[in-house]
């Protein structure tokens, strides 16, 4: 069996593109991508959130995953990769995108949201106690990059090293750890 994807989004190629021409190289891998879609699908009329958008790549698996009763909120702090996901993902009315520091929209809001992929700092490396409080009994959380990436700062093994022993401490979750695509965690929250 091969792990490649071969039924890519319609948006993926142009938002590729639009990356590439805007110097933005942190977008999800195709495998990450493609499993959120797939993990999306099972939250029907679902409460999706999306902490770091960057141009919209995971953002366009995620809406091919949801159905039309689901919403998504997809949060950033760069204006430029909004305008890209703008471009080819603003008329979807199941998507809100949020031009605002991860940080300070975590600080301002609550859940229950059904589906958190946390792909920035905020969720992740900061505020993430604020926002698995955000996610709903049942509900999923995702993060990627957890295997060592050529554009990681230096110290940035060890953080994300602290993470995952945090993550795997805590008991109001069940996690699987994924030594797949960039390194993976998915977890599910307890009921």
């Amino acid at each position: 069996m091969l792990d490649t994807v071969i039924d890519f989004v319609p948006a993926h190629q142009p938002i590729v593109a639009a990356s590439a021409k805007l110097g933005f190289t942190m977008n999800a891998d195709a495998q990450a991508a493609s499993l959120l879609r797939t993990l999306a699908a099972t939250k029907p009329g679902g409460r999706f959130l999306e902490l770091g958008t960057g141009t919209g790549l995971s953002t366009a698996w995620i809406l091919a995953g949801m159905d039309e009763q689901a919403t998504l909120v997809s949060v950033d702090n760069d204006a430029d990769c909004l305008a890209v996901a703008r471009e080819f993902l603003g008329n979807d009315s199941r998507l809100q995108l949020v031009f605002q520091d991860g940080t300070d929209w975590v600080t301002t809001n609550t859940g229950p949201f059904d589906f958190i992929f946390a792909d920035t700092w905020a969720g992740k490396y900061t505020d993430l106690d604020a926002v698995l409080a955000m996610l709903a009994p049942g509900g999923l959380y995702i993060i990627d990059d957890m295997l060592p990436q050529p554009n990681w700062p230096e110290g940035h093994p060890e953080k994300a090293d602290r993470l995952v022993a945090e993550l795997t401490q805590r008991t109001d979750l069940l996690l699987t750890r994924l030594a797949w695509s960039t390194g993976l965690i998915v977890a599910a929250k307890k009921g």
